[in-house]
């Protein structure tokens, strides 16, 4: 209430930002800043393209990069077209659906199947979702894009499933293997086509750049977004912290959950945002060191805010109640953020959207951190490191 009455008198509210810390305030460690260094001078020069499905057509302008901002990175923007991905899933053979669904099941994953079109999950969305994830990787070859976004929710919504499971199977490094159509070749062979959910492209700028230097690190190179949701205080005999809920609407990948593909299931859409259904990528993210950040536009200037955070296990019956409370057939991490408070992380915060990648340990952390940043300078993007770094 305090801080309604500032704004109403004053047109401002004067939040506290002692957790943000600008680059040149901060002692970069001599090994990650060269590594960054080296890796801006080669990312630039070695130009890449993200592939944009319908640019803005959900409204979100916070999602939207200029060109100008970009193409000084070395990166080019395909603006390409939802009714050709639903065109080419038309044109998908039934059997090649069939297989990128058997192979799923192969490695473990469980699909919770009815047979009521309207109500349940179905065995025909979830093709007609194989066939969607088969024509997205084609079409990200035959334009030659490093990574892509699918916008779904406006124009696809009224054609097809949900693309989450697409999404969440094409973040991952082991993924079906899709091929060519006159060629035979296989296209982005073990390695994930990044995807960016909802065509925020922030965080396909930011997926990209985390992709290539983990994969520099010898780090495990699956990242995805989040939505920063809400979080509360969590205490027990191992633990005493303020525990984020994570949770999207299905494009993490199964590398990032407890149990790989066993740990991971796939449940209808709620029919308020899908009307078609279709299933999610689910799971429940395994504790571990992750790096967070943020690429965004502020007064026509790229920035990059970053820090460290650990996923932490709960219970079972916490975690089934936050999923309660969220939205329970979605992943969920439970990440606890390094030196910030929740109202820091409100206040500077400026979107739900949050990227991340895991890391083997705290040291980890640091090192791919301070890479990334160093790289993120070295391209231009006004840098900020947030919390315990």
């Amino acid at each position: 209430m305090k801080k309604l009455r500032q704004w109403l008198t004053s047109d401002k509210i004067n939040h506290d930002a002692s957790h943000v810390q600008k680059m040149k305030e901060v002692k970069i460690p001599g090994e990650p800043r060269r590594l960054g260094e080296k890796f801006a001078t080669k990312f630039r020069e070695h130009q890449a393209i993200l592939g944009v499905f319908d640019e803005g057509c959900m409204g979100m302008y916070n999602a939207i990069v200029p060109d100008e901002l970009l193409s000084p990175l070395g990166v080019f923007k395909e603006r390409l077209c939802q009714s050709t991905l639903y065109a080419r899933m038309l044109a998908t053979p039934d059997q090649e659906a069939r297989q990128i669904l058997d192979w799923l099941k192969n490695r473990g994953m469980k699909f919770c199947f009815g047979s009521n079109e309207e109500s349940d999950l179905t065995e025909n969305q979830v093709l007609q979702q194989c066939k969607m994830y088969l024509a997205a990787v084609r079409i990200a070859h035959e334009f030659g894009c490093s990574t892509i976004g699918i916008q779904y929710q406006q124009g696809l919504k009224d054609l097809a499933p949900a693309s989450d499971l697409v999404e969440g199977i094409l973040n991952n490094t082991e993924r079906p293997p899709v091929y060519d159509e006159v060629t035979g070749e296989e296209l982005y062979p073990s390695q994930p086509l990044p995807h960016f959910n909802e065509v925020d492209e922030c965080a396909g700028l930011d997926a990209l750049i985390t992709n290539r230097i983990w994969q520099e690190l010898g780090f495990p190179p699956e990242t995805t977004l989040h939505d920063l949701r809400w979080g509360r205080q969590y205490q027990d005999d191992k633990l005493d912290a303020y525990v984020w809920v994570f949770l999207i609407s299905g494009g993490a990948p199964p590398a990032h959950f407890i149990g790989g593909y066993n740990g991971a299931s796939s449940e209808r859409q709620p029919p308020m945002y899908f009307r078609l259904g279709g299933g999610t990528c689910k799971g429940v993210s395994k504790p571990g060191w992750i790096v967070w950040s943020r690429v965004f536009v502020d007064q026509s200037e790229l920035c990059f805010d970053t820090g460290l955070a650990e996923v932490v296990a709960l219970p079972e019956s916490e975690t089934a109640e936050r999923w309660r409370l969220t939205t329970p057939q979605w992943p969920i991490m439970h990440a606890v953020l390094q030196g910030i408070t929740r109202d820091q992380m409100m206040a500077r915060h400026a979107s739900n959207h949050i990227q991340v990648a895991y890391t083997p340990d705290k040291a980890g952390a640091r090192t791919a951190m301070f890479a990334k940043a160093t790289a993120m300078a070295e391209l231009g993007l006004k840098v900020y490191f947030c919390g315990d770094i």
